[in-house]
């Protein structure tokens, strides 16, 4: 039998189990085999396919592989420098009502249309 690609990492498949060979990246990309019911092989599988559709999107940015050690460090460094900011929540919260202000920046707020009241989903009382 000829495989290619992810199929040559196969090594045996019976009715009793699937064997294949992975790399285990926390030992120095030490080679490793594993063997699986047939069932949580199918599942585990299945976990890499998507619908039509539909694209996979790796990490990227910051959480890009290539710099991530780097930049997640230097993201720590610069919030543990950052001073704590005050919630803008609570300064919200402590303003009285006034329906005509916005508690947050103070803008005024107009009726520029009325929605009219909800009507109960069909099939429901």
């Amino acid at each position: 039998m000829h495989l290619e690609g992810a199929d040559s990492r196969l090594v045996s498949a019976d009715d009793t189990g699937v064997t294949f060979r992975w790399r285990d990246y926390r030992y120095g990309n030490a080679p490793r085999s594993m063997t699986l019911a047939p069932h949580e092989f199918i599942r585990r599988f299945l976990l890499h396919c998507l619908p039509d559709g539909f694209h996979r999107i790796r990490h990227y940015g910051f959480l890009a592989n290539g710099i991530r050690r780097a930049r997640l460090a230097v993201i720590r460094r610069l919030l543990a420098d950052a001073p704590p900011q005050r919630r803008r929540a609570e300064s919200c919260q402590r303003a009285p009502f006034d329906p005509t202000v916005c508690p947050c920046c103070g803008g005024i707020l107009r009726i520029t249309a009325r929605l009219p009241p909800a009507r109960p989903w069909p099939g429901t009382s």
